[in-house]
């Protein structure tokens, strides 16, 4: 029996919620024109913070750096900007952007741009390919409120697919967070498989997920909200959410809506602007 306890609290301390509180560190104001920044990444072979703007804003990359001096500002010629909410990268420095922001889940041209590497010196580019998608599982435009649950702000790049986590926005919202693997496929619409579910917290405005990232060297993922991070490790295969998480308080509260990784033990992070205020890039050492 004693051998059977034993095994039974390893396995609870091994997978239980480990939370503490690090405060993040202001690195620089973003640059004035960047005033709704959804989004944080660094893609390969460029040293420069990239972001993009939401929905209402135009088609528009911006690569600063961490003096929040702006560098690029590129024009993204052949696609609208929907709701664009989040940007990744593959190996190679291409930048992917997600327009798939769905605050009344409504929309049915969800997508994903990719931006080539070779285009991020210039000041006008065309995404080189669009990927476009959609959940199997909604079946009504817009569903009832309490099955508001198809927006979605943060994604990343992984094993040549994309992954999507969903922000609740349910009548009864309890913090689940959704993922979904979304395969690079560019010509047809393709179907988000549902891979599993993750529980934040029960308080929407800080426990609602805003972005994802994922570490270089693909040992950790990265959630965020507006006041909290949740680290994820040690995980099988592409459930992310099947291994250990630590939830990091911020001691800070803002519209916090990009996270990326600047090492493999350090975060970055980006808010949007209160009226009359600035947005911030912060650091955060794990």
């Amino acid at each position: 029996m004693r051998t059977v306890i034993i095994a039974v609290l390893a396995f609870f301390l091994t997978n239980c919620r480990q939370s503490a509180e690090q405060k993040v560190e202001v690195i620089t104001a973003l640059p004035k024109e960047i005033k709704e920044a959804s989004a944080c990444e660094i893609s390969r072979g460029s040293e420069l913070v990239w972001t993009v703007e939401d929905q209402h804003n135009n088609p528009t990359l911006f690569g600063f750096n961490r003096k929040g001096e702006l560098i690029r500002k590129i024009h993204i010629s052949n696609v609208q900007n929907n709701d664009w909410e989040d940007l990744t990268s593959d190996e190679k420095g291409n930048l992917y952007i997600g327009d798939f922001g769905n605050n009344d889940n409504e929309r049915q041209n969800l997508a994903i741009y990719k931006i080539n590497a070779s285009g991020l010196n210039k000041e006008e580019v065309e995404a080189s390919e669009i990927i476009t998608f959609y959940y199997p599982e909604q079946k009504d435009f817009p569903p009832k409120k309490k099955d508001l649950v198809f927006d979605a702000e943060a994604f990343l790049y992984y094993n040549s697919q994309f992954y999507i986590f969903t922000k609740n926005r349910s009548s009864k919202f309890d913090g689940t967070t959704s993922l979904y693997r979304v395969k690079n496929t560019v010509g047809e619409r393709v179907a988000a498989e549902k891979v599993s579910e993750f529980v934040t917290c029960d308080h929407y405005n800080r426990c609602a997920v805003t972005s994802a990232a994922m570490s270089p060297d693909k040992t950790k993922v990265a959630l965020l909200s507006s006041d909290k991070v949740w680290v994820f490790t040690d995980f099988k295969g592409d459930d992310f959410f099947s291994g250990k998480v630590r939830q990091i308080e911020l001691g800070h509260f803002s519209q916090k809506e990009g996270v990326c990784f600047e090492d493999n033990s350090t975060l970055l992070i980006t808010d949007e602007a209160a009226k009359k205020e600035s947005s911030y890039l912060y650091r955060l050492k794990l």
